[in-house]
């Protein structure tokens, strides 16, 4: 049967992606709550406090939080979003803060100049015809809600969260049809404040405690998609992975077992997400660390009911895995998570494998694995980028970055890969989530702030603007 290759669909949706912790700033301003990553600080602090170790209630003296103020687009996001329009974009993922609706996670009543914020920003991007792709919760939980309840290893959260999910549909149901529950959830089970809020006790059993959260994560989850079907005609709501594979260092069994259970940790989510139940695996995980999850009556059938429409998943990198100890002493440094050094790949400035490959791969395998339309929905490189001495970045590095990752998407789709869009992470520099940096750049657009949050603030276009620009223009065609 003859196959013609086409590559991108017309009705492709290029983009780029940002979250609200990491670009909004005006942390308190017009009733706000605080929100967990404004907790974070730059420096020695911050992963200690990612880990859940380190219990941090309010802003610490003597320390810079960089999502306080971060690039200001709460007071810029016109003159941002008119350089997206520029580009090109057709669709722009964001994330709403919960705490700009709910300051205090468990208020009877929105915050109506957070609704407003929001309804003027998707007005915005409905003038340039972009499509807003929003997420519900991306890395940040009202603090008042880690405070009375211990944030998601309480039931209470679920309801908290349908409540909150509910409001922002009802309020935004004719202007935003793309949705993501939860950004990167797996990401609970290695920085679980920053994934749920989670501050650890002495002697607790932190696994157990993890797991619990999730379950009322995935429960909430479900519920949203509930309300979203309900409220929203022709919604799509999906969930969303912190993807790569995971390759085995050798063809000993021992190491191809053991990759496939680093990939199971990570589609463990994505499995009760869009399949609707706990996979075996994890029953037995559950069973031989004697968790015992705390399920009310009804769970499994909201589980099994609401799945999402499609998978949204972010990849940055490939990882290795070995059983062999001296091998396991040669590990990469920089990524959350842990991988044995590939010697096949280059590393980025922040030790993260590039490997545009294993985007295919990945891909293939979340195809096969759940058979629901795919978007990619964070990919891009971390670098510091100088601007010379006219003022301009030229940023090959990133292009070719992006080059050979687009070229490998292309495959995706020929590989009979349903794909609805790219965005990649950060069209714009903002706050990077893991360090705390402004110097980590992924953008199009050159902020000028630096890790102490002096600078600016003012706006300037790399020469990856211009290239991106021309490959949306082309619809992939032109790299």
């Amino acid at each position: 049967m003859a196959n013609k290759m086409n590559g991108f669909p017309n009705d492709f949706l290029w983009g780029g992606a940002i979250a609200a912790n990491q670009t909004e700033g005006a942390y308190l301003e017009d009733g706000k709550g605080l929100t967990t990553v404004d907790l974070l600080p730059i420096g020695e602090k911050r992963f200690p406090i990612m880990l859940g170790k380190l219990p941090s209630f309010s802003p610490l003296e003597g320390e810079f939080y960089p999502s306080h103020e971060a690039i200001d687009f709460y007071h810029r996001y016109k003159e941002d979003i008119a350089l997206f329009a520029e580009m090109g974009f057709k669709t722009l993922r964001l994330s709403i803060s919960w705490a700009r609706i709910f300051p205090n996670g468990d208020d009877e009543e929105p915050n109506e100049a957070g609704l407003k914020f929001y309804d003027d920003l998707f007005d915005e991007l409905r003038k340039y015809d972009i499509e807003p792709l929003v997420t519900l919760a991306h890395f940040d939980v009202p603090v008042h809600l880690v405070e009375a309840y211990g944030s998601w290893r309480n039931r209470k959260l679920v309801s908290l969260f349908e409540k909150y999910s509910r409001t922002v549909f009802t309020r935004f149901k004719d202007k935003v049809k793309y949705w993501l529950t939860f950004n990167e959830i797996n990401m609970l089970l290695h920085l679980p404040y920053v994934g749920a809020g989670l501050v650890f006790e002495e002697g607790e059993n932190e696994q157990l405690v993890k797991y619990q959260a999730a379950h009322h994560q995935l429960v909430a989850s479900a519920l949203a998609v509930k309300a979203g079907h309900e409220i929203i005609p022709d919604v799509q709501i999906g969930c969303m992975l912190a993807a790569g594979m995971t390759y085995p260092y050798t063809s000993n069994p021992d190491d191809v077992y053991d990759a496939m259970s680093k990939d199971r940790e990570s589609f463990f989510f994505i499995d009760v997400q869009s399949r609707g139940e706990y996979p075996g695996y994890a029953k037995r995980f559950f069973e031989e660390n004697n968790i015992e999850l705390e399920m009310e009556k009804g769970d499994e059938e909201v589980l099994k009911n609401h799945t999402v429409d499609y998978i949204g998943f972010s990849y940055y990198s490939s990882r290795v895995t070995s059983t062999d100890p001296k091998v396991q002493e040669n590990t990469t440094s920089g990524n959350v998570f842990g991988s044995i050094t590939n010697p096949y790949l280059e590393k980025s400035e922040w030790g993260w494998t590039i490997d545009p490959k294993g985007l295919r791969i990945t891909a293939n395998q979340l195809y096969d694995r759940y058979q629901k339309p795919l978007f990619i929905v964070e990919n891009g490189l971390g670098a510091v980028d100088e601007p010379n001495a006219d003022g301009e970045v030229i940023d090959e590095y990133r292009i070719e970055y992006l080059r050979e990752h687009i070229n490998e998407m292309r495959e995706v789709i020929n590989d009979g890969v349903d794909l609805i869009g790219y965005t990649s992470w950060g069209p714009i520099d903002i706050v990077s989530a893991s360090t705390g940096e402004m110097k980590k750049r992924y953008g199009y657009i050159y902020v000028d702030r630096d890790n102490a949050g002096n600078g600016t603030l003012n706006r300037s276009k790399k020469k990856s603007f211009h290239w991106y620009k021309k490959v949306i223009e082309s619809n992939g065609e032109n790299l």
